[in-house]
């Protein structure tokens, strides 16, 4: 029988949105808990969005960029800590491509899987027989509570100079988890620190640094598509996009619903919706996010017609795509924060969404890949002449 075609973009996106409504009715219990509950980690399971990045020979889908910024953008309409660890498991179910494939096997065994994981280089390996021990913590591991795969990365005692960085899948049950995620925003998003203590990483299941960010797959069949080319922070920006999208498209729908009928308290206009500053305000949001969602989807279609046509990127297009997600935070960021102040003194209760949206969004703009002004000023720098001062591209 032959394979089934994976779902189309229209496809995908429509059944993102049909876990909106549950998403936002428990978007107080995820910020209460400081993680997802049960019955949406359920849904997003039955959804099969997890296998957006999962590849083709494990039953996945290996979807389009443009398609992933707009399922995610769905998402992120109904919570962001959700949107948030989505886009996680996303980013390092893809990045997880890069190792053997014994390693693989292990992984992807479950139709379901997630894998969570960061980059900072905060453990230790030490090598022994088979493979490797490792130790250290890891923070900010968003989505690990419900992860089954964690990519731990540590330096190599006595090895080299400078050692080179390995990158190392090890299962989560392997790990002590640090409940220490006690956050004003993307609070349901759980980034607990994770523990390692003397835990056995065989070699299928380590890679290094080198081979990882020269997208050098370990994988025979994943070495041979090029989407398994493109830089690994270039993919990764992609797919965080999505999700800041959604927030803002959320706050300003969510403003327009409690519009009708809400006056302007110590003015003379009996509702809102007729003053001339809630025009101004909800016309500038709106702006910010039609341009935001639009340089979105021509990074999307520049990253997707480059794999088409399997085209090596330059460090000016490394550079150029970590601008966008910059600038696209700082444009969504902008929106809500619009909103936000529109919103009037009743915003302040825990059922109104704006507030919890503005957090998030702001959270999300504190991660190091996405801050706006760190990136903006890696694209001044390239403008002028000069060199990245970051090897991060």
């Amino acid at each position: 029988m032959p394979p089934t075609a994976p779902p189309t973009h229209d496809e995908l996106v429509a059944t993102a949105g049909k876990l909106i409504p549950l998403l936002r009715s428990r978007s107080l219990w995820i910020d209460e808990h400081r993680r997802l509950p049960p019955d949406v980690i359920e849904a997003i399971e039955e959804s099969g969005l997890l296998k957006m990045q999962i590849p083709v020979q494990y039953g996945g889908y290996e979807s389009d960029a443009r398609t992933f910024i707009d399922v995610l953008s769905e998402i992120g309409r109904g919570n962001s800590s959700a949107a948030f660890c989505l886009s996680v498991y996303a980013s390092l179910t893809w990045m997880t491509g890069m190792w053997p494939d014994e390693a693989l096997d292990e992984v992807f065994a479950d139709p379901h899987v997630r894998v969570s994981g960061t980059t900072a280089a905060t453990g230790r390996a030490t090598r022994t027989d088979g493979g490797y021990l490792l130790n250290g913590s890891w923070r900010f591991n968003s989505g690990v509570l419900h992860s089954q795969w964690k990519i731990n990365v540590a330096i190599p005692e006595g090895e080299s100079e400078p050692p080179v960085p390995l990158f190392c899948l090890v299962p989560v049950s392997d790990l002590r988890i640090e409940d220490d995620w006690h956050t004003i925003g993307l609070s349901g998003s759980g980034s607990v620190t994770t523990v390692a203590e003397n835990v056995f990483v065989p070699q299928h299941r380590v890679i290094t640094g080198a081979d990882f960010y020269q997208n050098l797959s370990k994988s025979h069949a994943n070495s041979a598509k090029p989407a398994y080319r493109v830089p690994v922070l270039v993919t990764t920006t992609a797919i965080q996009i999505g999700q800041l999208l959604g927030a803002a498209r959320y706050a300003l729908s969510s403003f327009l619903e409690r519009l009708p009928g809400r006056p302007l308290t110590y003015t003379d206009y009996p509702s809102q919706r007729e003053a001339p500053l809630t025009h101004l305000q909800v016309g500038e949001a709106a702006l910010l996010i039609e341009d935001a969602e639009n340089r979105a989807h021509r990074f999307a279609d520049l990253l997707d017609r480059k794999i088409e046509r399997d085209e090596p990127w330059t460090q000016d297009e490394r550079v150029n795509s970590r601008v966008q997600i910059g600038w696209i935070a700082q444009q969504c960021k902008k929106a809500v924060d619009i909103i936000a102040s529109a919103s009037g003194g009743s915003s302040i209760h825990q059922d109104v969404p704006i507030t919890r949206i503005q957090r998030d969004v702001h959270a999300a703009s504190l991660h190091a890949m996405i801050t706006p002004g760190v990136n903006v000023e890696l694209y001044g720098r390239s403008l002028c002449g000069l060199e990245p001062n970051t090897v991060y591209l």
